[in-house]
């Protein structure tokens, strides 16, 4: 287990963009970091820069104090768990868990591992054990002499899993590893990765488009767009506090509603809305363009003609989803999504009363990248 810091890792395509751009970042020993952002937007191929995969443009890698820049990738002691399992498919799940601990031994000198000596079978024996006590931790030790044509795919990333952590090595990677799973199974992984993080307390750097599952894993998070960081923070902090538009429009399920219009006097006014801003959080909020954000739990539904300072609106769809519901609404030009609790009232094509918690609200500079405006509430 080690800590990994990048400093100004840089990567360029021949004659075309940066696909990192000065990535700096300090991953602490026995972390769980994970990438995250669009695809293209340099997540993968850090991490391929770290595993010696990539060649490395700019910048200074390190892993356990040690510069990795040159270090072929078997040198640097780390285990990838790959997208698509990389599973050797003449191999029994026990040889292919195996495989690793086998190839170091034999570039150890221990080339004839598998033939002749004491001294050699008693390190076979020992990596038989490992392998053994990994399978039983995956839940996976019925399976030790099947091919990997006969496994489901949960059961063949469990096996990926399983040749990665059988190693002990310095650093786990990550590679979009459920992105082939289907929803369930994606939830049981996530659930099982987090234990082995636990339990290990091995440092974790984990790569995905799915900021579900990012937000459910990381201790800390880096969101990034065309190879530059974004936000790096704890999933608390990228969720209630965004860095910029971008974030705010990427962290979170449903998206953030935006609202592009003007502050003027201590109120919000877009073509349709006029918004007084709660003054405790911007006291001395300037005039002039910004985009206001609200999260979709943030809107309560009243069906039918809006009362009070409900602001008047249409209900475009309801989307039923069992303990929840999403409404989607057309409020003068601006269309919103809620979230709110069930309610057989809300009827497609309706009017309805719009409620915005204005106090946990979010105020952008204009623009599709428009960062944060400062508010009452930095520095807490």
């Amino acid at each position: 287990m080690s800590a990994v810091t990048f400093s100004q890792i840089t990567k360029r395509y021949k004659d075309g963009p940066k696909a990192v751009d000065a990535l700096d970042l300090d991953i602490a020993d026995g972390e769980f970091m994970v990438l995250v952002g669009p695809s293209g937007c340099g997540k993968s191929t850090a991490l391929r820069m770290l595993a010696g995969l990539e060649e490395i443009t700019g910048g200074e890698l390190s892993i356990d104090e040690q510069v990795v820049n040159d270090l072929p990738p078997g040198d640097r002691d780390i285990a990838m768990v790959f997208q698509n399992y990389a599973l050797y498919p003449h191999m029994t799940v026990r040889r292919n868990m195996a495989f690793g601990l086998l190839r170091r031994r034999a570039h150890g000198g221990l080339a004839g591992i598998l033939f002749h000596g004491a001294e050699r079978r008693a390190e076979l024996d020992a990596i038989d054990r490992k392998v053994l006590d990994t399978a039983r931790t995956l839940g996976i030790e019925g399976l030790l002499e099947r091919l990997p044509r006969a496994l489901s795919g949960g059961q063949r990333q469990r096996v990926a899993l399983g040749r990665a952590l059988v190693r002990d090595p310095q650093v786990f990677l990550f590679d979009e590893p459920l992105s082939n799973l289907d929803a369930r199974l994606r939830i049981e992984m996530r659930a099982e990765i987090r234990e082995l993080h636990r339990r290990t307390k091995a440092s974790m750097v984990y790569v995905t488009h799915d900021q579900e599952e990012a937000m459910t894993l990381a201790d800390r998070m880096v969101v990034m767009k065309f190879g530059v960081v974004q936000q790096f923070g704890t999933p608390a902090e990228c969720y209630g506090r965004p860095a910029n538009r971008f974030v705010a429009g990427f962290v979170g399920t449903p998206v953030m509603n935006f609202v592009d219009g003007r502050v003027e006097g201590g109120t919000f006014i877009s073509t349709d809305l006029r918004l007084p801003l709660a003054t405790a959080r911007w006291p001395h909020m300037p005039s002039g363009a910004a985009t206001l954000g609200i999260r979709p739990d943030q809107l309560r539904v009243e069906p039918g003609t809006a009362t009070g300072n409900a602001v008047p609106a249409v209900i475009r769809a309801v989307e039923r989803l069992g303990d929840r519901t999403d409404v989607v609404l057309a409020v003068g030009s601006a269309r919103l999504t809620a979230r709110v609790e069930n309610d057989e009232r809300l009827a497609e094509g309706g009017p309805a009363g719009v409620r915005i918690a204005l106090e946990a609200a979010h105020l952008f500079a204009p623009g599709e990248d428009g960062v944060r405006l400062p508010d009452a509430l930095d520095g807490r």
